[in-house]
């Protein structure tokens, strides 16, 4: 009878399984860069220039650090709506000037420090406090947005150090070097994510908490290591936006947690956890940076700009749910 089941069951068909696999999204959002540039080239003569295209490279670095990390939280069954406040604390932190004083090392390892602390809190209320990591990484928001508030008076703090300072400006190859910071930290986090232990305990634990604590897994400490991981990429976000603006400003960050968390969904994340790419993440970020791009080039309204976001969203959240349900997702 169950064969006969099985035999019942609609079979999907083979683009349904290549739009299901990881390659076949991220083919899929590959094809929509691809559009959008072509929507690009026809609207306006300045979207194929290298200035332009290196202005959408150094608007995604930032974001996408931050989305490196917030990946890894969603693949292992998680949320992390704190990164963009814990990056503008980070910002705010490593530029007092008690901080400055010492120069940019303790600048950046301030920052870095920031970062990795807020994402071990976050992690330790979740695990051990057994609160849900929505409302954990929302306190976090929250407290981390009052903290910055709190140290800089609600007014930036203007950067002296010129090694920091530098950073955005200097250049490697006609290529910033934040872009290349951009490159490496995601580089290190898929080889982490598909080519380690650790990266198939996140994959294990998002897919199946109890089920990989009865293999033997420490779900709490990967779990918390997790959040770790989000808060140290805040941490270099921190120092990377630090340098572009040359300032460190509570203001920095807002609404960043929204367009990483978009990112990674598009990008083909489940919500749920247990599956996704760092890669489809990556060209999530891409996507959405390219429309802002556009839409600054052709003087479009920002109110038009948000809601194309909602609408790609939510079509990708339906394609999700959609790939959930058929045979293929098991």
């Amino acid at each position: 009878m169950e064969r006969a089941a099985r035999e019942a069951e609609p079979r999907p068909s083979s683009f349904s399984r290549v739009l299901d696999s990881g390659a076949g999204r991220n083919f899929g959002l590959v094809a929509v860069l691809v559009l959008l540039g072509v929507v690009g080239v026809v609207t306006t003569d300045t979207f194929l220039t290298t200035a332009n295209l290196l202005t959408i490279l150094t608007s995604a670095s930032i974001i996408g650090v931050l989305t490196v990390g917030v990946t890894f939280v969603i693949i292992g069954g998680g949320i992390d709506l704190s990164v963009g406040k814990v990056m503008a604390l980070a910002s705010v932190w490593s530029t007092t000037v008690a901080t400055q004083s010492f120069g940019p090392a303790v600048m950046i390892f301030c920052a870095v420090a920031v970062g990795v602390g807020a994402g071990l809190v976050n992690g330790l209320l979740i695990t051990y406090g057994r609160i849900v990591p929505f409302i954990v990484t929302l306190a976090m928001l929250i407290s981390a947005q009052g903290l910055a508030e709190q140290i800089s008076g609600r007014r930036s703090q203007i950067v002296t150090d010129s090694v920091i300072a530098g950073i955005a400006n200097t250049r490697l190859l006609g290529i910033p070097l934040l872009v290349y910071i951009f490159a490496a930290v995601v580089a290190v986090g898929w080889v982490v994510l598909n080519r380690t232990t650790f990266g198939r305990r996140t994959f294990a634990i998002g897919g199946n908490p109890e089920a990989a604590r009865l293999a033997g897994l420490d779900v709490r400490r990967h779990t918390i290591l997790l959040y770790v991981v989000s808060g140290l990429c805040c941490g270099i976000a921190a120092v990377m936006i630090t340098s572009l603006t040359t300032t460190g400003s509570s203001t920095h960050g807002t609404l960043y947690e929204l367009d990483a968390i978009a990112a990674v969904i598009i990008g083909g994340t489940l919500l749920t956890g247990g599956r996704g790419t760092l890669i489809g993440s990556i060209l999530g970020v891409l996507v959405f940076t390219t429309i802002t791009n556009l839409f600054i080039l052709n003087n479009l309204a920002t109110e038009v700009q948000n809601i194309a976001k909602g609408v790609i969203i939510v079509v990708a959240v339906l394609i999700q749910t959609r790939a959930q349900r058929s045979p293929a997702s098991g």
